[in-house]
Formats: C-alpha cells, sequence, structure tokens
C-alpha cells in the first residue's frame, strides 16, 4: 500500500505534526526525506531498504550520497537530500554551546573559529542578548591581507536583525600584528556612537590573530 494510501492520521506526516516527530519510527522518519517511493515501492518500504543497505542508522547517519544511489529506487534528488539532512546534524552536533560574553576575551574567544587560520581580514559581529548570551556570531566583510570594510551600518543592522541587545567585534590580522591601523581606531569610535543612537550596548572590539588577541581602546 502507497503512503498516501494509508488512512491520513497514519501517514508519517500527519502523525508528525499532530504527535512530534518521536512518534515515527526509523523507518517513517527517513521516508519523510526521501519523500516518495519508487515503482511497487511505498515510501516507508523504501526507507527500509535504504537503512538496511546501510546496516543501521548510524552507518546510514555517515553515508556518502553516492552509496545510498546503490539502492535501486533511490536517485540522485533522494539521495543528496538524506546525506545533506544528516550532515546538517553533524554541524549542529559541532556547535559550540551557548556561550556568554564577559570580557574582551570572550569575545576574542567567540569569534575566533571564523577567523584563524584565514590568510584574508576578516570582520566578525558577535551578537549578544542583554545578559550577555551569544546569540549569533556572523562573518560582516572580507578583503585583503591587510584590510577589510567596515560598514557601521550593516554591523548595527545584523545586531538588530539578530535580536540583539549588545554586541562585540573582533577581527584578524593574518600578518600576526597586534598593533589597530588608524581605520581599526576610527571605526571603533563610530560604533560607540551608532550603538548608542540606536540603543545598544557596544561591548569592544578586538584584533584576533592565530596566537593572540589585543584590545582596540
Amino acid at each position: 500500500m502507497r503512503v498516501k494510501d494509508l488512512p491520513e492520521a497514519d501517514q508519517p506526516r500527519e502523525r508528525l505534526l499532530a504527535s512530534g516527530a518521536a512518534a515515527l519510527a526509523d523507518r517513517e522518519l527517513l521516508a519523510l526525506l526521501l519523500g516518495s517511493g519508487s515503482r511497487g515501492v511505498s515510501a516507508v518500504e523504501l526507507a527500509s531498504k535504504v537503512i538496511a543497505h546501510c546496516g543501521d542508522l548510524g552507518e546510514l547517519s555517515r553515508a556518502e550520497a553516492h552509496r545510498l544511489l546503490a539502492v535501486p529506487g533511490v536517485g540522485p534528488a533522494k539521495a543528496a537530500r538524506v546525506a545533506a539532512a544528516f550532515h546538517l546534524v553533524r554541524r549542529a552536533q559541532a556547535e559550540p554551546g551557548r556561550s556568554r560574553i564577559t570580557c574582551s576575551a570572550d569575545i576574542a574567544a567567540a569569534a575566533a573559529p571564523l577567523l584563524h587560520g584565514h590568510p584574508r581580514e576578516r570582520l566578525v559581529v558577535v551578537v549578544c542578548d542583554a545578559r550577555g548570551a551569544v546569540l549569533r556570531r556572523a562573518l560582516v566583510s572580507e578583503g585583503g591581507s591587510d584590510h577589510t570594510p567596515a560598514p557601521v551600518r550593516d554591523i548595527v543592522t545584523t545586531v538588530l536583525v539578530s535580536g540583539g541587545a549588545a554586541f562585540g567585534l573582533a577581527h584578524n590580522h593574518p600578518s600576526g600584528s597586534l598593533d589597530p591601523s588608524a581605520a581599526d581606531l576610527e571605526v571603533t569610535a563610530l560604533l560607540h556612537e551608532a550603538a548608542e543612537t540606536v540603543g545598544l550596548r557596544f561591548l569592544d572590539h578586538v584584533i584576533v590573530t592565530d596566537t593572540a588577541w589585543r584590545r582596540i581602546p
């Protein structure tokens, strides 16, 4: 029987919406990712074949798309959807827990993963709530080996759109120098003014290298 021929209350999508994903078996959750079955095989049956082909759910979660193509009825679109879904889970699991900004060193630490090892200057804004919990880390701009644009309006807009109440700024110096440039000092002063104008709290601006960091006064 095709999934769409089942009573509506028994269809995986309807059950997920009504009772949550925990109410579905592995094969039913996978069937939703596959989207459809193939000739003579329902989406749930096809999902069972995919899991069996990989051995178990753990192996499936690590399978590349090309491995799934070996299952009859699984084409490039289905294989890509499944591989993408599991890869998103791995990325989410690799994300650090929400940190809290209490000092300049915390800003440097929060921004460092987006700055370390890059041959060009990058500018990162760390958006926080009123208590300093990090809501978002966003790459604002990327420039050359010794400079990057620092668009004050874009930075403030990013903070406001993210629902932030406070923010810090960090950029890298690929040369390894921790000395702020005249432009670094200027944009820091402008951000203090802009933040005050729109009711935000500007926490700090730091320079980050692969081995150290420095606060811009």
